[in-house]
């Protein structure tokens, strides 16, 4: 398991991502707006150029973010728990969303064999995410 912050933006995602890069001497192995994406028919054209995901890598770390829809408010960002099994996934799914809610119910998506974005009974954000491997 692998906890990795996740910053969220209003648009500068990109811009913010390439100056963490400078900073701490990373480079950028992922990126993928959303109108790369699969869902590209299914959110806006003014969302097509926000990035729906972005990952910096730098001395065996990992950071992660992306923009949110235009006039995005939650800027408080999360934590994105990285599992090996979409069993783990669920466990850890159920176990946090005892008194919290989910604004993502767990699931498979395009990227992963489970996915879930919850807020715990504390307030605090989460993502929980079991990653496909090349070819899934």
């Amino acid at each position: 398991m692998q906890f990795i912050p996740y910053l969220d933006f209003d648009g500068q995602c990109r811009e913010a991502f390439d100056f963490y890069a400078k900073v701490f001497k990373g480079s950028v192995t992922m990126r993928v707006t959303y109108g790369e994406s699969p869902v590209a028919s299914e959110v806006p054209a003014e969302m097509h150029a926000r990035v729906m995901h972005n990952q910096l890598e730098s001395a065996g770390t990992i950071l992660m973010g992306a923009d949110g829809p235009p006039g995005n408010k939650n800027d408080r960002g999360c934590v994105n728990v990285q599992v090996d099994t979409p069993e783990e996934a669920e466990r850890i799914f159920h176990g946090l969303m005892d008194g919290g809610e989910a604004q993502m119910p767990i699931a498979e998506t395009f990227w992963s064999k489970r996915f879930a974005m919850l807020t715990d009974r504390y307030g605090k954000a989460w993502m929980i995410n079991c990653m496909k491997t090349p070819g899934e």
